[in-house]
C-alpha cells in the first residue's frame, strides 16, 4: 500500500513507545519503575467521577454541540476570566477531546505551505510533528538550562522572518518544568505585536506551579486577539483518560475551529463535558492537595539526582518533570536511558525525545509515589556512579 507523502513528515510521542518497552521488560519478570509517562498517578476526584456517572444515567449519551455544551463553555469562560487575568466570553471557548486537537486545528487553520512556526526545543514533540505534517517549516527556539529553562525573548526575536506566522510557547513547560516570567512574556508579546504573529500558548500545566506566578500571555495588552490559549482537564484534575480539552480563541478562529471539529471528531463526549463542569465549579481541594504532593516529590527527586556524580538537576518551578543534565556520565541521554532501563529497571526518556537541545539530558516524570521515586533514585545511582567514575578517569 502506498502512503501519502505527508505521512513521512509526521512524528510520534516517544513516551508511549518507552512505556511499551518497559512493559515488555516487566513481562519477563523484571521490576520496572515508570517515570516516562506524563500522567498524574492520582485517580480523578470522586465528585467529578460521580458527575460523569449522573450525566450518563440521565441520557448524556448522544451527540453534543460541535464546540461544546453551553454549560461547560460558560464554566470555562468564568474560570479562565478569574484565573488567567483577561475577560473570556463563552462564545470564544471551543471544547475538544484533549489538548492535541487544539495544536492540530491551529496549524490547519493558519499555516500555509512554507510558513514558519517557532516552537520550543526541548518541547512537547507534537508541536514539531504537526508543523511538519501540515507543510509548515519548523523553527526551533532553544530552551537552555543556563537560562533556567525559560525561553529567551531575544533569541526568539532573532528567529523571526517574513515567513513567520505562529509562535508556540509552553509555561509551565514539558519536559523541563520551566516557567516564563511576566517580563519574559511581555517581551514575547512585544515581538508578536511588532511582527503581527499569532501565539499558541500551551497552558495545560498552568495550575501545577510551585514558585512564582502563572501568567497567561493573552492577558497582556493587545494579545487576546492574537493568542490561542490551549488548556484542559487532564493534568489539573487527573483526567487524562477522559479526553477533555479546550481552546480560547480570537473571534475569527471560532468558525474555522468549529468546521475542523465537524470534519474530524464531530464533537466531544457529552458525559465527559458534564464531568468537566463539575471539575471547574466543584471543590478544588483535590487540586491543591495534588500540587503539594507533587512539590514534595519534586524536592525528593531533585535532591536525590543532584547527589549522584555526573548529574546536575535544576529544581523546576512547575509541571511534574525534571530534565537533568547527564554529560558527566560520559553517555548521551539516549544511551543512559537505555542503560537505566536494562540495568536498573528505571524507565525514563532521552532528552532528544523533545528536541535536539536535549542530547545530554533525560526526562523523569515524578508523577509516581515517593517510595518509587526514592527507589528509582537509588537504582539510578547504582547504574551511574561507575559510569561517572570512568568518565572522570578518562579526562
Amino acid at each position: 500500500m502506498r502512503l501519502a507523502a505527508r505521512m513521512h513528515r509526521i512524528g510520534t510521542e516517544t513516551a508511549f513507545e518507552a512505556a511499551a518497552r518497559a512493559r515488555a521488560l516487566e513481562a519477563t519478570g523484571r521490576s520496572v519503575i515508570h517515570l516516562e509517562i506524563g500522567e498524574p498517578d492520582f485517580d480523578t476526584p470522586i465528585n467529578i467521577r460521580e458527575a460523569g456517572k449522573r450525566a450518563l444515567d440521565r441520557g448524556a449519551t448522544h451527540y453534543s454541540p460541535t464546540v461544546g455544551i453551553p454549560e461547560l463553555r460558560a464554566a470555562i469562560a468564568a474560570d479562565a476570566t478569574a484565573r488567567k487575568g483577561f475577560t473570556v466570553s463563552p462564545d470564544r471557548v471551543v471544547v475538544v477531546p484533549g489538548g492535541k486537537p487544539v495544536m492540530f486545528f491551529a496549524m490547519l487553520a493558519l499555516i500555509e505551505e512554507g510558513d514558519e512556526v517557532i516552537y520550543p526545543d526541548p518541547g512537547f514533540p507534537i508541536y514539531e510533528s504537526m508543523i511538519d505534517y501540515v507543510g509548515g517549516t519548523s523553527v526551533a527556539c532553544p530552551i537552555r538550562q543556563e537560562n533556567g529553562f525559560r525561553l529567551d525573548p531575544k533569541e526568539l526575536a532573532s528567529l523571526v522572518t517574513g515567513r513567520t506566522r505562529l509562535v508556540i510557547i509552553n509555561s509551565p513547560a514539558n519536559p523541563t518544568g520551566g516557567v516564563s516570567t511576566r517580563e519574559d512574556l511581555e517581551q514575547i508579546a512585544a515581538v508578536a505585536r511588532e511582527h503581527d504573529l499569532v501565539v499558541l500558548a500551551d497552558e495545560i500545566y498552568g495550575r501545577i506551579i510551585y514558585e512564582g506566578e502563572h501568567v497567561s500571555i493573552a492577558s497582556l495588552p493587545g494579545m487576546a486577539e492574537r493568542t490561542i490559549v490551549l488548556d484542559g482537564f487532564s493534568k489539573t484534575y487527573a483526567m487524562t483518560g477522559w479526553r477533555l480539552g479546550y481552546a480560547i480563541v480570537p473571534e475569527k478562529l471560532v468558525t474555522p475551529f468549529s468546521r475542523l471539529i465537524v470534519n474530524s471528531v464531530s464533537c466531544t463526549s457529552a458525559a465527559t463535558q458534564w464531568a468537566g463542569v463539575e471539575a471547574l465549579t466543584g471543590p478544588q481541594d483535590s487540586v491543591a492537595a495534588m500540587v503539594e504532593e507533587f512539590r514534595a516529590r519534586r524536592d525528593l527527586i531533585v535532591d536525590g539526582l543532584n547527589g549522584i556524580p555526573g548529574i546536575t538537576c535544576l529544581r523546576p518551578a512547575g509541571a511534574f518533570y525534571v530534565f537533568p543534565e547527564i554529560s558527566g556520565t560520559g553517555l548521551s541521554g539516549a544511551e543512559l536511558a537505555d542503560r537505566l532501563l536494562k540495568e536498573g529497571g528505571v524507565s525514563a526518556l532521552a532528552g532528544t525525545a523533545f528536541g535536539r537541545v536535549g542530547r545530554n539530558h533525560l526526562r523523569f516524570s515524578y508523577a509516581n509515589s515517593r517510595e518509587n521515586i526514592a527507589e528509582a533514585v537509588r537504582r539510578t545511582r547504582t547504574v551511574v556512579e561507575p559510569l561517572a567514575a570512568r568518565a572522570v578517569a578518562a579526562r
